[in-house]
């Protein structure tokens, strides 16, 4: 039988294959959210009472068993901790790059790379911006002028309104950046976990891509439709 030494643990958490090991598992857990919300948004489609009964079901997962709302309140919590462990693995992991390169020239060539892993830094603050301020707007209504608690299609409507246009902008550039984040973060999480290979480099990256594509054209689907009027 194989013992694990209770400092393994620790050890395995400081290494750097550990914090990519971690940055890939948290990534997942919301990546599979993000594929589940996507689901939910889409059932505004099909009109007010289906997504604001597919909202209300949400509350009462696990009932009896579970009191009204616990399961929303530990996912969020499983969320939150998801986030806070892959934002600090990431900063761990740039500074331990940081401190691992070689003493700076003065004139030092420009290294090559994506445009999403040139700007994942730019695009998560705009994705933990939009995260606080989707919350304010549409999960506790403090920042929506006509947010009615439980009419989550009249919700939508109104917050996507051709007049608030400002809304509809942030929103879409804050999936845009949600989208380049999520390439290049499947891509890597592959190739630490030793996933990849030169053979498959090129499936790899038209894979992420396409999923990419489908996830955040869900997205935009929504505002896009009440913007034109196919939801009002």
């Amino acid at each position: 039988m194989v013992q694990t030494s209770p400092r393994a643990i620790p050890a395995l958490y400081r290494s750097t294959v550990g914090k990519k090991a971690i940055m890939a598992v948290t990534g997942a857990v919301l990546v599979l959210y993000l594929v589940a919300h996507m689901l939910g948004n889409l059932k505004v489609f099909f009109g007010p009472e289906e997504i604001n009964e597919y909202a209300a079901w949400l509350r009462t997962i696990g009932s009896p068993v579970l009191h009204h709302e616990w399961f929303l309140w530990i996912m969020r919590v499983v969320l939150l901790a998801s986030l806070i462990l892959h934002i600090t693995m990431a900063a761990q992991l740039t500074a331990r790059a940081r401190r691992a390169r070689p003493a700076r020239y003065r004139h030092r060539a420009k290294v090559q790379g994506s445009y999403a892993a040139r700007t994942m830094r730019w695009g998560g603050v705009i994705i933990a911006l939009f995260v606080i301020y989707h919350v304010l707007d549409l999960t506790t209504g403090t920042v929506h002028p006509e947010y009615e608690h439980g009419d989550v299609y009249g919700n939508l409507a109104a917050d996507f309104a051709p007049e608030r246009w400002y809304v509809t902008l942030f929103y879409v550039l804050a999936v845009v950046a949600v989208g380049f984040h999520l390439r290049h973060g499947l891509v890597s999480a592959v190739q630490s976990l030793g996933l990849s290979s030169p053979q498959r480099a090129r499936a790899l990256h038209l894979a992420a891509s396409a999923f990419v594509v489908v996830l955040v054209a869900g997205y935009l689907s929504v505002p896009f439709a009440v913007t034109v009027g196919l939801v009002d």
